[in-house]
């Protein structure tokens, strides 16, 4: 049996992985036209696409950087009043996409917004009272606000390993607090702020619904503009190979801060439990205000005020506009969402519970090509939506031309298939990664002594590592679900008519400046990403920091 299911795996993981390939295989029928397009864009629009790409990584990776660092040392050295609060509040502005935040700024803040609408008339001021939201820094504020969690979570983690501990010998021995923060602290926690800001720039550059709904030039704008508006899919393909490429290198990043975060922590993990007589720094007064600012804002920017405004939005649409709220339409968007996503949750996680059983196994014929394999669709969540749009299309309309009355272009775009098959490629390493940390926990004597006791692979597997893996499972299929229902890129593309999505539909009514309409698609996300967050607090607060 586990021959035939690393036999069975393995082209299964390959067959995930043929949007990359399709992506950078396009690079294999460069004739004299499709070098034609590329000088075309290398006159044009790829150094704009390439410079706005640029500063947006450069400005959001600094903002998250700044902010993840500072919110998590405050919360992990120092110990101030409504301090267990922060610990997960900062949290939130991860169920926050950031393409809703964006809607909801964007109504609350624009010119004929009611906000400066109402400053003009009460103090009979003239014009724009600030700049438009809907810019460049604009966009860089939004995914500084939503995707700094992910640099607190890492560094939280690494502060909490020992840096309390140093923090106290570095006063024992006479340093001032600003040194022991920036030259004891801080620097132990210098893989964990790579890694973190790592992922805050590849969520960066794989975004679209902000880049299109701001008007930005980025590369996941200009993939779509190539594909759906100038219908050239040698520039689309073109563009999603350069895009690929850079995430490719800050995924290397990321794996190697992760490494030495891993390293690191493996050194200190003996010593770290000699530290419980050492306790986080009091601030009181006017540091205790600053610790409450520091903190505060994030979580007021990013999460509490967006959600308010939208819930005002929804009011208003629910009692001033014409038909009210479309809540039989509504049934179908969260339908169409909930099939969908569960689908995908249901095939990642099996699929998920497979590899990493025959992962588990030491033998069995095809296990050598079926590692590599698996770390190959690991990489997939890596990979932005719109790069794996463009890399199924590709080989799909391939197919049509030379096996036309095989219907593989139909069978993509006119059916789920193409949906599902997108968000596999994108989210089963979640579902992977999960199981796996699960699979950690049940020691491998378990096994051996099941195989001891004539067990097989079969009757180990449901028997035994199934109700182990339970609650992995689970966590498993509530990511892949809250993830789908948050996908944007992929979905617009690939996704067969009647069939919108939650989050499509909040985007056809931004784009067509009917905010107030996307308010309840828009919450109803929020209320779904709040899923994961609520798991991961009570995570932490098991495992405490400091």
């Amino acid at each position: 049996m586990r021959g035939a299911l690393n036999l069975l795996l393995t082209p299964l993981c390959l067959l995930l992985a043929l949007p990359v390939l399709g992506v950078l295989g396009a690079w294999l029928a460069l004739d004299e036209a499709a070098l034609a397009v590329l000088r075309h864009q290398w006159q044009t629009v790829l150094p704009g696409y390439a410079l706005q790409s640029a500063g947006l990584a450069l400005f959001v990776g600094l903002g998250v950087m700044v902010l993840g660092s500072a919110t998590a040392a405050l919360v992990t050295l120092f110990d101030f009043r409504g301090r267990r609060f922060f610990e997960w509040a900062l949290l939130l502005p991860l169920a926050m996409p950031a393409y809703v935040l964006a809607y909801a700024w964007t109504d609350a803040l624009q010119f004929s917004g009611p906000l400066q609408t109402a400053l003009r008339e009460a103090f009979g001021w003239r014009g724009a009272l600030w700049p438009d939201v809907r810019s460049f820094w604009g966009a860089v504020l939004l995914f500084t606000l939503c995707l700094y969690p992910y640099v607190y979570l890492l560094v939280r983690a690494a502060l909490g390993e020992h840096a309390v501990r140093l923090m106290e010998a570095a006063r024992l021995l006479g340093a001032p607090m600003r040194r022991r923060v920036l030259q004891v602290a801080l620097p132990m926690a210098r893989p964990a702020l790579a890694a973190g800001t790592a992922l805050a720039l590849m969520e960066t550059l794989a975004d679209y619904g902000v880049g299109a709904y701001f008007g930005l030039t980025t590369f996941s704008t200009g993939i779509y503009k190539a594909w759906l508006v100038m219908d050239d899919r040698v520039a689309a393909a073109q563009l999603a190979s350069v895009l690929l490429l850079v995430v490719a290198a800050l995924l290397l990043a990321e794996r190697s801060a992760q490494r030495q975060l891993r390293f690191v922590a493996g050194r200190s993990g003996a010593s770290s439990a000699t530290s419980a007589d050492a306790r986080p720094l009091v601030l009181r007064r006017g540091a205790a205000v600053t610790a409450w600012l520091v903190c505060g804002l994030p979580v007021l920017l990013g999460f509490v005020l967006p959600v308010l405004w939208l819930g005002r939005m929804l009011w208003q649409e629910a009692n001033y506009s014409e038909f009210g709220l479309p809540l039989a339409r509504f049934a179908e968007w969260a339908w169409a969402s909930f099939r969908l996503a569960g689908t995908a949750a249901l095939a990642a996680t099996g699929l998920a519970l497979a590899l990493a059983f025959a992962l588990r196994q030491r033998d069995g014929a095809g296990r050598a090509l079926l590692q590599p394999a698996a770390r190959v669709l690991s990489l997939g969540y890596a990979v932005p939506g719109a790069v794996i749009a463009v890399g199924i299309l590709i080989p799909a309309g391939w197919l049509q031309q030379r096996f036309p009355e095989a219907g593989a272009a139909a069978l993509v775009t006119g059916t789920v298939f193409g949906l599902l098959y997108a968000y596999l490629v994108r989210f089963s390493a979640v579902a992977l990664q999960s199981v796996e940390a699960g699979y950690a926990r049940v020691p491998a004597a378990v096994d051996e002594t099941a195989r001891m006791l004539g067990s097989g692979a079969t009757r180990l597997f449901v028997q035994l590592h199934l109700p182990l893996l339970k609650r992995s499972a689970l966590a498993a299929a509530l990511l892949v679900f809250v993830d789908v229902m948050k996908e944007l890129p992929a979905t617009l593309v690939l996704r067969p008519f009647g069939s919108d999505t939650l989050a499509v539909v909040a985007y056809n009514f931004a784009r067509d400046e009917r905010l107030a309409e996307a308010a309840l698609p828009s919450l109803a996300i929020v209320a779904v990403g709040l899923i994961p967050v609520v798991m991961l607090s009570r995570a932490l607060r098991a495992t405490p920091a400091g």
